[in-house]
């Protein structure tokens, strides 16, 4: 009778969801933001939900944790966790169930980290909750916990504090915390949407090796397909609130049956997809209203071979680090370090790299945003390092730059057409009726409508909002674009329509990209030429094809090697990227940087000599 018992309860799901609907409060009624979904997870199984923003993902988790505020939500159905019901759970009874049954890793690691306590209290102070250990239990359990996540010298880092790690060991930190209770299940949230490349690798490999030695099952919600092929047995997809299609994730991926799953597929872009191809290749669009494919994929036209619009030689920016009771100079991180390069009219150059590499501070330095500290740069017949003030404006007319985060850099209390309007007024271009009607047709131009100027930024979707960047930067006419990460935080879909709206720009107004990115398959098919930064470095650049192609750099190779596949056959793969920090910029003063050669491998193709 036992060994039956056994059987049984080996197959129980850890969670049981059954026609779950949660509902909003919107004015006098309710809205249903996810309607009748059922799913189960298994012992040590991975389920991934995929999906747009605004599809149900995120809300399916919060409810499942029940975090959604009580007097504006309403959560129908059965949400069972090995058997216990979690609808209509008490607050204490569920606190509980939190703490030691199920786990959650949100996506953005600094909300989720109290900034005034060190990593080690915060860790400590989930296990003493949850836990019946002393303090010196707890301290020596935290330290297994962040040995176990890989983070280097745990034993020293115990006392730091959020600001002091980077984005993925704060994410690591998060793990270590989410596994602190040994729950039976953990939810983990986009978890590596804003991450490197190669930071997201070591996350992924992290929970696979976790998963294994815990025997955790895992609930993964996520938009971009490439981890889902990596990471999960099977898939839900979802759509406006409903689940369209549930299945094992190889099925999902080679015989999806539901319109929007498949078009959700052939908008990734796949690395190596442009093998052959010489020219940007616009992206395949999903009509969001009924889930197919409209717009086809279409190799763009190449750009004329005119004089370089921007030339760039040895670049350097370097900040200055001051300490001491007078503030004195006693270091200076080395963000850019002699870089050079140039483009053309209707060429985009791509910055690759992880983060703290120096590709956004070069950006910067080249529209003067930050003050370089020795290099030339020119721009549209301008000597950037050199202009006064006077003359750095109407420079700035020539090159705009488009930020990652559209919302930031819009004044909330300012209407998108006063918004677009701005630039033009305040350059004096024109009167403002001139200004209205250009605004007006920018703004067709990407995509949106006319009548939408007397709205406010928080009333438009994050792919809207950055269309408003865009046209906002067209309002001078400029020949030069920086974009900074300007489709990074975007779901796919969104991110295919922005990029070949940039693509359509380009060939109409003939302007020249300096993208700067680390999404390695967005950046094969939108580029021309791609110049890989490594502490403030360039250590390959060349064109797109020789670069992807035949990479010859070490690090351009781990690049490369850390980007998620979106194949399921990979599942069982892990990529053993090396677990280090990129190495600190910071410099003693009187440094000197070591020269540097560089080795042709083809025609335009530079690789950085080894030291």
């Amino acid at each position: 009778m036992s060994g039956t018992e056994d059987r049984t309860e080996s197959i129980q799901p850890v969670l049981s969801v059954s026609n779950l609907t949660t509902s909003f409060r919107v004015g006098d009624g309710w809205r249903q933001v996810v309607r009748n979904l059922s799913f189960d997870i298994k012992p040590k199984e991975t389920v991934a939900i995929v999906g747009e923003s605004g599809s149900g993902k995120s809300v399916t988790s919060l409810s499942i944790m029940q975090l959604l505020p009580k007097n504006v939500s309403r959560i129908e159905g059965s949400i069972r966790l090995k058997g216990r019901e979690l609808v209509g759970l008490d607050q204490e009874s569920m606190r509980r169930v939190r703490g030691n049954d199920v786990s959650m890793i949100f996506q953005e690691p600094m909300t989720s980290l109290n900034p005034i306590f060190p990593i080690g209290k915060q860790i400590a102070e989930a296990i003493l909750c949850h836990r019946d250990m002393s303090r010196a239990e707890a301290r020596a359990e935290v330290l297994r916990l962040l040995e176990k996540v890989r983070i280097p010298n745990a034993k020293g880092r115990f006392d730091e504090y959020p600001h002091q790690f980077s984005g993925g060991m704060r994410q690591r930190v998060m793990i270590a915390m989410a596994l602190a209770s040994r729950p039976k299940l953990l939810i983990a949230d986009e978890p590596t949407t804003a991450l490197d490349v190669t930071i997201q690798g070591q996350i992924l490999d992290l929970i696979k090796l976790l998963q294994e030695e815990e025997g955790m099952s895992v609930l993964f919600i996520t938009h971009d397909m490439g981890v889902v092929a990596e990471v999960s047995d099977r898939t839900i997809v979802m759509f406006r609130g409903e689940m369209v299609e549930q299945g094992s994730t190889d099925a999902i991926f080679n015989r999806g049956q539901h319109p929007y799953t498949r078009a959700l597929l052939s908008a990734v872009p796949k690395l190596g997809s442009m093998e052959g191809r010489r020219q940007p290749v616009r992206f395949p669009v999903i009509d969001i209203a009924t889930g197919e494919t409209v717009t086809p994929e279409q190799e763009m036209p190449p750009a004329a071979a005119d004089r370089p619009i921007v030339e760039v030689r040895n670049l350097t920016t370097r900040f200055d680090i001051r300490s001491g009771l007078f503030g004195r100079k006693s270091g200076a991180v080395h963000a850019v370090e002699n870089v050079s390069f140039s483009l053309r009219p209707g060429e985009t150059l791509s910055l690759v790299g992880e983060s703290g590499c120096g590709k956004s501070t070069t950006g910067r330095s080249i529209t003067r945003l930050v003050q370089p500290t020795s290099g030339t740069i020119e721009v549209d017949g301008y000597n950037v390092s050199t202009l006064d003030a006077a003359s750095l404006r109407k420079m700035r007319r020539s090159i705009q730059m488009v930020f990652q985060d559209p919302f930031a850099s819009l004044n909330p209390r300012m209407t998108i057409g006063s918004a677009v309007m701005e630039p033009f007024l305040e350059h004096g271009l024109g009167s403002k009726a001139d200004a209205r009607a250009k605004a007006a047709d920018l703004l067709e131009r990407v995509g949106l409508s006319a009548d939408m100027m007397r709205r406010y930024p928080h009333e438009f979707s994050g792919g809207q909002r950055q269309r408003i960047a865009i046209a906002r930067s067209l309002m001078l006419d400029p020949k030069v674009i920086v974009a900074d990460e300007a489709v990074s935080a975007l779901d796919v879909s969104i991110k295919a329509q922005v990029c070949n709206l940039l693509l359509d720009l380009q060939q109409s107004f003939n302007l020249a990209y300096l993208f700067i990115s680390h999404d390695m398959a967005v950046v094969e098919r939108v580029s021309h030429r791609v110049a890989v930064m490594y502490l403030g470095e360039i250590v390959e650049i060349g064109p797109r094809e020789a670069v992807f192609g035949n990479p010859q750099h070490a690090y351009t190779k781990k690049l490369l090697s850390a980007v998620p596949v979106p194949d399921p056959a990979r599942r069982s793969l892990t990529r053993r990227v090396a677990t280090d920090e990129l190495k600190s910029p910071i410099r003693p003063v009187g440094y000197e940087p070591p020269v540097r050669h560089y080795i042709q491998v083809s025609e335009g193709h530079l690789v950085q000599a080894a030291a």
